[in-house]
């Protein structure tokens, strides 16, 4: 009797735990360090992420997401773009190499329709589904470190806050070292001044101060493959800090980050994009 009883309070421990913080991936404490390639995508299905939507949550009625046989030759993860949300990877992780390669898809929707083909893969996300931008946790993402995709901006990093369940808002933090553009904006520049970031835009090296919100932008200095190509992205997350890499060109660093493990996001952002071979790779261990 008493080991039963033993049992029911470790279980009724366990789903108030769980409770706690309903639409969450699992605790910090299965964070996976990965020690061989984990291939998100397997090539057949979505088993390593579900999705979310704004208004719709976990339920996809538009088929937003889903995986296409064959583009140039490979399968590939399909995101129409239509409805604010994303791909959000089922477990934690920390320590790793993501390599991926996206090319956009012809389709842009609602206020998006004429304006830069948008998306991006946020890092470290923490909190409860729907946590960014939303008091009510209807949002699309969650508070995290962004490796931006948007045309002329890929590269870019943002840092996003988040709401708690309190209603107060969790602040990301990030350390990079920027000079200011001819507007003023920050780039990443390794010889630059020391800032630490709270919210906002770290730009990517070369991004153009002449950055214009409109279908097909490209600038002078810009990495990313032109038109329908697959580009190559990294994003080496090695303890406190970030590395970014568009096409093998190292384009944005931070430092000093306040959260270092978390969830991948996917997102969906009003343009249609094609994401393949998403893989986690191992550091290479300390000397």
């Amino acid at each position: 009797m008493r080991k039963f009883i033993a049992l029911l309070c470790l279980t009724c421990f366990a789903l108030s735990t769980f409770a706690a913080e309903p639409g969450s991936a699992s605790s910090d404490a299965e964070v996976i360090v990965p020690r061989e390639v984990i291939r998100l995508f397997n090539g057949r299905d979505l088993s390593s992420f579900y999705s979310w939507l704004v208004d719709f949550h976990r339920e996809d009625p538009h088929r937003v997401f889903g995986v296409v046989d064959q583009v140039d030759g490979a399968p590939a993860i399909h995101i129409s773009g239509q409805f604010l949300g994303g791909l959000y990877t089922k477990q934690r992780f920390a320590n790793y190499r993501l390599v991926a390669e996206f090319r956009w898809g012809l389709a842009t929707w609602g206020n998006r329709t004429n304006a830069t083909k948008d998306s991006g893969v946020l890092l470290h996300c923490q909190g409860r589904d729907g946590n960014y931008f939303s008091k009510t946790f209807n949002g699309p993402w969650m508070r995290s470190y962004e490796f931006q995709i948007i045309e002329g901006g890929v590269g870019d990093l943002l840092v996003l806050g988040g709401y708690e369940p309190d209603g107060t808002v969790q602040k990301y933090f990030a350390t990079a070292t920027v000079v200011k553009d001819r507007d003023g904006e920050p780039c990443w520049d390794a010889t630059g001044t020391a800032k630490v970031f709270e919210t906002g835009r770290v730009n990517w090296w070369g991004r153009d101060p002449d950055w214009a919100d409109k279908l097909g932008y490209r600038g002078k200095q810009d990495v990313e493959s032109p038109g329908g190509e697959w580009t190559h992205i990294e994003a080496v997350c090695a303890g406190d800090t970030l590395d970014y890499f568009v096409n093998g060109k190292r384009v944005n660093q931070a430092t000093q980050l306040s959260q270092k493990s978390g969830q991948l996001i996917f997102q969906s952002e009003g343009a249609e994009i094609f994401f393949r071979r998403i893989e986690l790779h191992p550091l290479p261990d300390p000397k």
